[in-house]
């Protein structure tokens, strides 16, 4: 497929005689595309050349039109300081439709990271807790930067960091300890843990001893304790199998489920190596990395008890990360209250002794903390919305909505259940990350506008078009002249923009790129729709619109695919 910004960039250089690289850089879309396709600012060379904006515009304007020609251009326009392109909308809609027709399913697909290693860290949840949606927010948004950047030829590896080590646990074994013959943990093993790690809290609030208790169970752990172990890990079998059951209904898997515990022998060497860096320090008995002069504070090794602290767990993982995976990019999906301890533990790493590589490859993706109306959620309180919950409540509430729209619907149940975890997982990624987000019901199901289901209907809908035809029309006879208009125009050139949508994405590593792309995708091909008959009587206006529907219809379909959302069949 042709690129529309180098044979601009190539036009530009042959004026100016800069790199082309450096120009491709500087190339925009404008916010109206009625004043160009694309736009080259030319005070990014009024330092160099010693002129004005304007002046440079004109002067490279005028030996364009009188001497360089390039069939990918059209017109070539100035206005205020910027270079507007106008590039060959029958070549722009040829070369589209030719290659989607070429890849179909694999469209958009790139090898941009061949021999490139990418760890994503996601999900993570504690175990012998709820999966509540604070979770699942971090397990969605990092399930689709994994499959973005699988998509795009990275080495790609899925990491379900598990909390399953640490203080809280040296809570729930002492909670086990006073009050385990009084739940039914077999039965129901998270609701019954949850409820004694509630208990266990509002105790050590009241009672200081208790808490030195916890503390002390934790040190045992470490260090091997037989009664504490078996505990620990009966706590992580229950856990894993009711986080499994949740990871199966989403349709989210991981290369590695090594969680804190895992490193549990690897601390050593973490303190080894700090101590013979020089920076590892006393203070109060416990050994700590001074960061003051970094304005981060101090990072703590080893509590005054001698136990380990999430830092040492997580430098413990950078270090076995870079010799296993030798990763190009180590990326954290965890919430934004954790940036202090990501700026600590990527400055201590520096102390590793490892590749500069690695240290760079660090990458801490941060959004935004899902809240109550009523306020923060909190294990400790009681007060979490479970992922089951959710789930359960959203089939319920899509099946009547189907029920009274089309109550004969095919596989109703499959169809529901892909709409409702659709407009969960959309939600979730359709905002930008860093933003907060108030839980509301009315809001995550709300079928009108930009939302999820707008999105499946939409595709559904093209479904439906092509299921009156035996054949989609071949692409050779197409008259593209059928669709150079307005309309057909806004669809090929977000068709056109696709790979480049999902390479901004990771780029940026926001997810919410693409929901947006789409959500742009869906409402073009609605104004088309509502524009023009698809099932014309004239043939080459029917060939042309059908193949259309049928381009727009894979593209939603791969696009939602990648945010981790399947498409029904019906709605």
């Amino acid at each position: 497929m042709i690129n529309f910004i180098e044979e601009i960039a190539k036009t530009i250089s042959q004026a100016v005689n800069i790199d082309i690289d450096e120009i491709q850089g500087y190339i925009e879309v404008p916010p109206d595309d009625t004043i160009g396709d694309y736009a080259f600012p030319c005070f990014r060379l009024a330092k160099s050349l010693k002129k004005s904006p304007n002046i440079i515009a004109n002067e490279l304007k005028e030996k364009i039109d009188s001497s360089i020609e390039n069939v990918a251009i059209e017109k070539v326009e100035v206005a205020g300081g910027y270079l507007n392109f106008s590039i060959n909308k029958n070549l722009l809609i040829e070369t589209t439709i030719q290659e989607i027709d070429e890849k179909k399913e694999e469209y958009g697909r790139s090898n941009i990271g061949k021999n490139k290693k990418i760890i994503v860290e996601y999900s993570s949840p504690n175990i012998a807790k709820p999966f509540h949606i604070g979770h699942l927010r971090n397990t969605l948004i990092g399930h689709s930067l994994y499959n973005m950047y699988k998509f795009l030829g990275y080495n790609t590896i899925g990491i379900n960091h598990l909390g399953d080590y640490g203080t809280q646990f040296g809570k729930m074994i002492e909670g086990y300890k006073l009050w385990g013959k009084e739940y039914n943990i077999e039965e129901n093993p998270i609701e019954e843990l949850t409820k004694i790690y509630v208990r266990i809290n509002e105790l050590c609030k009241q009672d200081e001893t208790i808490l030195e208790a916890c503390r002390s169970n934790f040190k045992k752990l470490e260090d091997g304790d037989t009664y504490c172990v078996e505990i620990w890990n009966r706590f992580k079998e229950l856990s894993l199998k009711e986080f499994n059951r949740i990871y199966d209904i989403l349709g989210v898997k991981f290369d590695s489920l090594n969680g804190e515990a895992f490193y549990s022998d690897k601390m050593d060497e973490i303190v080894s190596l700090l101590e013979k860096s020089g920076k590892l320090i006393e203070s109060e008995g416990a050994k700590i990395v001074d960061l003051e002069e970094e304005k981060m504070g101090v990072c703590m090794i080893k509590k005054s008890n001698n136990s380990t602290t999430y830092a040492t767990r997580d430098l413990a993982a950078i270090l076995y990360r870079a010799r296993t995976y030798d990763f190009d990019k180590c990326l954290y999906v965890v919430a934004y209250e954790q940036n202090l301890h990501f700026k600590q533990v990527f400055e201590v790493a520096k102390l590793l002794g490892l590749d500069e590589k690695y240290i760079k490859g660090l990458i801490h993706i941060p959004y935004g903390m899902v809240h109550l109306k009523s306020g923060r959620m909190s294990t400790r309180e009681g007060n979490v919305i479970k992922v089951t919950d959710l789930i359960e409540e959203a089939i319920t509430r899509v099946e009547s909505i189907i029920e009274e729209k089309n109550s004969n619907m095919e596989n109703k149940y499959e169809n529901v259940k892909k709409i409702g975890i659709g407009a969960i997982t959309f939600s979730n990624i359709a905002t930008t990350l860093i933003k907060d987000q108030v839980f509301d019901w009315d809001t995550i199901l709300n079928f009108n506008g930009e939302t999820g289901p707008y999105i499946q209907y939409t595709y559904v809908r093209t479904n439906s078009i092509l299921s009156c035809i035996d054949n989609i029309p071949n692409v050779k006879e197409i008259d593209i002249n059928q669709l150079n208009n307005k309309e057909a125009l806004r669809i090929i050139k977000l068709i056109y923009n696709f790979q480049e949508t999902i390479i901004e994405a990771t780029n940026k590593n926001e997810p919410s790129i693409l929901a947006r792309y789409l959500i742009d995708l869906a409402k073009a091909y609605s104004s088309f729709y509502n524009e023009y008959k698809v099932m014309s009587q004239k043939k080459e206006e029917r060939d042309a619109r059908v193949f259309l529907t049928y381009v727009t219809g894979l593209v939603l379909k791969i696009g939602m695919n990648l945010l981790g959302i399947e498409m029904p069949d019906r709605m």
